[in-house]
């Protein structure tokens, strides 16, 4: 079940040294299980997967399986430059309790399909768990094409897709889209502004920012999408056309943390070279949390 439903990604919030604040994960996390979100994206690109350290990723994970408990499944990115890093983080993942993986094709120079192929099986073959792909093109600037996503989803522990949704992500896409995969394989999508219609239209699951903070609000969505009711969907997203505003224009990532603590959560620190919103850009941030009555 872990790859169906609303995947909550939450922030990890770190201090000025990249220490994960697991005190502060944890009350991100008990949001998202009070919530009853489907399963957790843990270190995601929201998540800052990229710029942790192996240490500190490892004590998110074990920070997040302790507070959960199994109430929630959690699924962890493995994403490295490196296939032997990718293998190890894997590892760790599955040795601190992870309940699966999500897997990115991260590179500096361009990746051949051989290459992407070749990279998933290492990581699918040493370990258990099951493994989502992470297409995630406008960060790895790698596209699968569907020959290789079929070619993927022959491998033993490959069971589920993380997809980019967009206007065009329709019942007959999606249709389309899972003609290439076995008929137990999980297609789910992102881009919170359209992902919901992607479950509307047949998707299996929303791989949600907006869950990893304002759970209830993604759920809504979620549940709505589920019963087949567009309307009270279109009602919901154009509740929050304010904040897929902000994501498009600001970052869903800065966006977040600013949010984060607005919400009086915590105050974590972006690694540099991210940098955080503005005093002003922070303000508009809280005007359409306020709206939506998350203040």
């Amino acid at each position: 079940m872990q790859f169906r439903g609303l995947s909550a990604f939450p922030v990890t919030p770190v201090n000025a040294v990249g220490e994960v604040d697991v005190v502060a994960l944890e009350k991100i996390l008990l949001r998202l299980r009070q919530a009853n979100v489907d399963s957790v994206g843990l270190l995601g690109s929201t998540g800052l997967y990229a710029f942790l350290r192996r240490e500190e990723k490892r004590r998110a994970i074990e920070a997040a399986v302790n507070c959960l408990q199994g109430s929630v499944p959690v699924m962890v990115s493995a994403g490295a430059l490196r296939t032997d890093e990718a293998v190890t983080l894997a590892q760790d993942a599955e040795e601190a309790g992870a309940d699966a993986l999500l897997l990115a094709p991260v590179s500096y120079t361009p990746l051949t399909e051989e290459e992407v192929f070749q990279h998933f099986v290492a990581v699918s073959e040493s370990t258990s768990l099951p493994l989502c792909i992470y297409n995630n093109p406008g960060t790895t600037h790698f596209t699968f094409t569907p020959a290789l996503l079929a070619r993927l989803a022959s491998l033993p522990g490959v069971k589920a897709l993380k997809y980019p949704s967009s206007e065009q992500t329709d019942a007959a896409f999606i249709s389309s889209l899972r003609s290439h995969f076995p008929e137990d394989f999980a297609l789910g999508f992102s881009v919170d502004w359209h992902a919901p219609e992607a479950m509307l239209a047949g998707g299996d699951a929303w791989y949600s920012v907006l869950g990893g903070l304002l759970p209830a609000q993604a759920m809504s969505l979620a549940s709505a999408a589920r019963k087949g009711d567009s309307n009270r969907l279109a009602q919901l997203n154009a509740e929050l056309q304010p904040m897929w505003t902000l994501f498009k224009t600001l970052s869903s990532l800065r966006v977040m943390y600013c949010a984060v603590e607005i919400l009086g959560i915590c105050s974590p620190i972006l690694p540099r070279p991210l940098l955080p919103l503005s005093a002003e850009e922070c303000r508009k941030v809280e005007a359409v949390l306020r709206e939506l009555k998350s203040v």
